[in-house]
C-alpha cells in the first residue's frame, strides 16, 4: 500500500466519520472511568473487558490499511471501530447497573450470570451495527438460524452443562465454601471450589480435585452439609453389654463427649438406643459439628472418649461372638444367686416399712419376689389396672399422680428411696388408685400378695400401721384432686377389708 491509498483512508476515516466515532469514544471513555470510581472494593477488575474493546478498536483501522484491496474497506473499517466502541460502552453501562448500582442493594450477581448478560452486550452491538451497515433483517437471521442448529447439534453437550450452570446459579442448591455429596457413594463429598460454564470443582478430603460437569449435578440429587445451617449431623454406632441398663450407657456416652473436639453444645448431642445385636444394645450416637472438613478427626476423638469413659465404668465393649445354648423346654426358672439375696436382705433392713421383721423374715422375702428396673419416664403402675403387690423403693425417685374423670392428672407426692406404694391393692384388692411414673432409673422391689400374707401373720401390727397410712394417704388424694379438705376415712372400715382381703 503506497502513502496515498493511506492517507485515502485515513481522509475517508476521519473526514466523513469522525464527529461519530469521536463522540462514541469520548462517552465509552466516560462510561468507564464512572464504573471504575463507583465499583465496590474488590469489584474494579470486572473493567478488562470494556478496556480490552477500547484497545481493539483501532484494529480494524490497521486490517483496513493491511488489505486495500478489500471492496469498501475504509467504511468497513469504520464500522468495525464503531462495533467496539458500543460494545465497550455497554458494557461497561451494565457494569455499572448490575455491579455498581445492584450489589450495594442486593448481593453480588453469580459471575455466570454476569458473563451472560456481558456476551449480551457484545451480540446487541454487533446487531446494530450490521443493521446501520445495510444488512438485510432476514437474510441476518435466516443465516444466523443455520449456524444455530449446526452449532447446537455439535456443541449439545457444552450447552447442556453450559444451561446447568444457569439452573444451578439460579437456584443455588450450593456455593463457594459449600461440602457437598454429588452422588450415592459416601466418599464422593468435597468442598466446591469454584463454579464456572461448564462444570464445578471440589476438593475432596482425600486432597483430590474432582471436575463434575453442571449438566451431571443438574440431573443429581445433591446433599449440602453446610446449609441451610453451619453445621451437620455426625452418627456413631456404639455396643454395650446387655448386662448394663440403657439410661445408664447413655448417660455415661453424653457425658463422654461432651467437650470433645468439633462437638458442638447447641444443637445439643443425644444418645437412643438403635437395636439389639448378638454382640449386645446398639446405641446410635447423635451429634453435631460445624468443622465439617475435620469431620473423621471429630468422629475419632468421640469414639477416643466413649471408649475411655466406658472403661473407667468397668464396662467392656463386647467383642462379636457365637453363643450356642441347649435347653429343656420349660426353662428351669432363674433363681436369684446367694450374693444377689444378701444384697437384696440388706436393702430391705434398711426401709422403715420393714425395720420390724426378723432377718429370717426379710431374707425370705427376697428370695420369693424379685427386683425391677425402670427407666426414667416409664410408668411403674396406673389408675385403675387391677393389682395385688407393694412396691419398696431400692433406688432412684418415682412420681405419683391421679386424676378424676377426664380432669387433669394432679401431682401427689415424689417418692425417693426407703418409700412404699401399692399398698392399698396389695391389702384390699381395690385397683390402683393413683399412677406412679419412674423420675430416673429407679429399682423397685415388688412384694406379692402370698409373700405379704406371711408378713402380716408372724407381725400382725403390720397391719394397723399399714391402714393408718392407707387413711392418710386416701384422704391427701382426695384432697389433692377435690382441691378441698377431706376428712380421713373411717380406720374400722380399711381394717375391715384389709382383714377380709386377707381372710384374717
Amino acid at each position: 500500500m503506497n502513502e496515498s491509498q493511506l492517507n485515502t483512508i485515513l481522509t475517508t476515516v476521519a473526514g466523513v466519520h469522525d464527529a461519530a466515532v469521536g463522540r462514541e469514544l469520548v462517552v465509552a471513555i466516560v462510561a468507564l472511568i464512572i464504573f471504575i470510581f463507583s465499583a465496590p472494593r474488590g469489584r474494579r477488575w470486572l473493567a478488562w473487558g470494556p478496556i480490552v474493546l477500547l484497545v481493539l478498536s483501532p484494529l480494524p483501522l490497521a486490517l483496513a490499511a493491511l488489505f486495500p484491496d478489500i471492496v469498501d474497506a475504509p467504511r468497513m473499517a469504520v464500522f468495525g471501530i464503531r462495533f467496539f466502541l458500543l460494545a465497550s460502552l455497554l458494557q461497561s453501562v451494565l457494569l455499572i447497573v448490575a455491579v455498581s448500582a445492584w450489589e450495594r442493594l442486593s448481593k453480588p450477581m453469580p459471575k455466570i450470570f454476569l458473563d451472560v448478560l456481558r456476551l449480551l452486550t457484545v451480540a446487541a452491538a454487533l446487531l446494530a451495527i450490521l443493521f446501520e451497515a445495510g444488512v438485510e433483517a432476514n437474510n441476518l437471521f435466516t443465516g444466523s438460524a443455520v449456524v444455530t442448529a449446526v452449532l447446537g447439534f455439535a456443541l449439545k453437550d457444552t450447552l447442556g452443562n453450559v444451561f446447568a450452570g444457569l439452573a444451578i446459579h439460579a437456584e443455588r442448591p450450593f456455593e463457594l465454601g459449600d461440602w457437598i455429596q454429588y452422588d450415592t457413594h459416601p466418599a464422593h463429598i468435597g468442598k466446591v471450589v469454584e463454579i464456572n460454564w461448564r462444570a464445578t470443582k471440589v476438593i475432596t478430603l482425600d486432597e483430590a480435585y474432582v471436575i463434575i460437569p453442571n449438566g451431571q449435578l443438574a440431573q443429581a440429587s445433591i446433599r449440602n452439609f453446610t446449609k441451610p445451617e453451619p453445621w451437620s449431623r455426625r452418627s456413631l454406632f456404639v455396643v454395650a453389654p446387655y448386662e448394663v441398663s440403657p439410661q445408664r450407657v447413655q448417660q455415661i456416652i453424653l457425658e463422654a463427649i461432651r467437650g470433645s473436639f468439633g462437638v458442638l453444645e447447641h444443637p445439643a448431642p443425644s444418645v437412643v438406643t438403635n437395636d439389639f445385636k448378638e454382640r449386645g444394645v446398639e446405641y446410635w450416637v447423635r451429634l453435631f459439628t460445624s468443622d465439617f472438613d475435620k469431620r473423621d478427626r471429630v468422629d475419632g476423638m468421640a469414639r477416643d472418649r466413649i471408649w475411655y469413659a466406658l472403661a473407667r465404668q468397668g464396662i467392656e465393649i463386647p467383642v462379636a461372638t457365637q453363643q450356642i445354648r441347649l435347653t429343656q423346654l420349660p426353662p428351669p426358672a432363674i433363681e436369684p444367686g446367694p450374693a444377689t439375696i444378701v444384697r437384696r436382705a440388706e436393702s430391705l433392713s434398711r426401709l422403715g416399712l420393714l425395720g420390724a421383721l426378723e432377718p429370717l423374715q426379710i431374707r425370705q422375702l427376697a428370695e420369693e419376689n424379685r427386683e425391677r428396673v425402670y427407666a426414667a419416664g416409664e410408668q411403674v403402675i396406673q389408675q385403675g389396672d387391677a393389682g395385688d403387690s407393694l412396691f419398696l423403693i431400692m433406688s432412684g425417685r418415682v412420681e405419683v399422680t391421679a386424676r378424676q374423670t377426664d380432669a387433669a392428672a394432679v401431682r401427689l407426692a415424689t417418692l425417693e428411696m426407703g418409700d412404699y406404694f401399692g399398698e392399698m391393692s396389695l391389702m384390699t384388692g381395690e385397683p390402683r388408685s393413683a399412677t406412679v411414673t419412674a423420675l430416673m432409673e429407679t429399682t423397685i422391689f415388688e412384694v406379692n400378695k402370698q409373700s405379704f400374707r406371711g408378713i402380716i401373720s408372724a407381725q400382725p401390727g403390720l397391719v394397723e400401721q399399714l391402714g393408718v397410712a392407707l387413711r392418710v394417704r386416701l384422704a391427701e388424694r382426695d384432697q389433692a384432686i377435690a382441691g378441698v379438705e377431706r376428712k380421713l376415712p373411717d380406720e374400722r372400715d380399711i381394717l375391715k377389708r384389709i382383714h377380709d382381703f386377707f381372710s384374717m
